[in-house]
């Protein structure tokens, strides 16, 4: 095993070493879909080779974005504050704070350092992590948060082999830290144990919270690495079955990608047209994009709509109101996301 790992861990450096110095080569050998993409994907998530690149890229990205790579807003929802953290190149943490009790929750840190700077500028106690799913990038500040906070809870599926997990999470459980409660819903698609977490208003007076990971983003949805297209609709319908004011908070600053994907995709959707032009003009000054709401995602989110006819129509594909609707809703979301990817892997 040992042997294995070594071995591993030296072709991943090699082949990192190569393409860093060409990233045309990068995108020809990594695309999506090819061989090469699969076997660094294996190195990623399931090799200290993953773990030593994100460290690199950590370091890379602090230097760079010494504020982080968004300028980002903090939301008051009646006792509870809501505190997106930026780092590595896209990424989004989020702090949440219960202000009466003063305690917290943060989401998915994957640079610890960042993360223990906004806890201590912000005064609180942190009590728990909540990871989505394994990848570095979410997963990697896990451990080193817990040498930090002795006592701190990891929450998360131990079907993804998170690190440093506490707590073993199954769809519909509930928590409580302080006063902020949550519910767990197992999503799903992007990894096997993918999960996203509900945070409930006090009182039900304001929408409902959703830390949805990379299984959806504003406009867009993640990769499906590790489950069929069937899964992923599974977990993107649960989101779309939440409240139409729930919030959404995702796990990346996508927006701008996405939303020039489905303006191609649907060059006449007024809904698609006008969110695209706002996020335009709020990357313009590096302003943060989120959050959106379920509502507003069904309107011009097109992995959200694989029944929408006119979304059928511009992929080419004829009605299918007499097929297996759910089979052909998977089809469609399969060919929306490779369409995407050939769409942003043009050389």
């Amino acid at each position: 095993m040992i042997f294995q790992l070594a071995v591993c861990f030296t072709v991943g450096l090699v082949i990192y070493w190569i393409i860093r110095r060409n990233p045309k080569l990068l995108r020809r050998m990594f695309k999506p879909g090819s061989p090469l993409f699969a076997l660094g994907y294996q190195l990623y998530s399931k090799t200290s080779v993953g773990h030593h690149l994100h460290q690199k890229d950590l370091r890379k990205a602090r230097q760079q974005y010494p504020d982080g790579h968004s300028v980002v807003e903090v939301t008051e929802l009646n006792g509870i504050r809501i505190r997106p953290i930026p780092f590595l190149q896209d990424n989004y943490a989020y702090l949440v704070i219960d202000t009466p009790t003063n305690t917290a929750v943060v989401i998915d840190p994957g640079d610890p350092e960042v993360v223990q700077y906004w806890v201590e500028e912000e005064g609180v106690s942190l009590t728990a992590i909540f990871t989505t799913h394994k990848h570095w990038d979410h997963s990697g500040g896990n451990k080193a948060l817990r040498k930090l906070y002795k006592k701190i809870a990891v929450y998360g599926s131990s079907t993804d082999s998170i690190p440093g997990l506490t707590h073993h999470v199954v769809d519909g459980d509930s928590i409580e830290i302080g006063g902020l409660r949550f519910t767990t819903l197992f999503t799903p698609g992007h990894t096997v144990g993918h999960t996203a977490f509900l945070l409930h208003s006090p009182g039900g007076d304001i929408p409902d919270s959703v830390f949805t990971g990379d299984l959806l983003f504003l406009g867009g949805c993640g990769r499906m690495f590790e489950g069929p297209a069937s899964t992923m609709l599974e977990s993107l319908d649960k989101i779309c079955g939440l409240s139409e004011s729930t919030i959404i908070w995702p796990g990346h600053e996508y927006a701008k990608d996405n939303l020039e994907y489905g303006s191609f995709l649907e060059p006449e959707n007024p809904d698609v047209l006008t969110k695209y032009d706002w996020v335009k003009e709020r990357r313009k000054e590096r302003l943060i994009t989120s959050p959106s709401s379920v509502s507003e995602e069904r309107s011009y989110n097109p992995f959200l709509r694989t029944s929408s006819p006119s979304l059928l129509q511009a992929l080419g594909i004829e009605d299918m109101s007499d097929a297996n609707v759910a089979a052909n809703r998977a089809k469609i979301l399969s060919e929306l996301r490779a369409r995407k990817d050939k769409y942003f892997y043009k050389l």
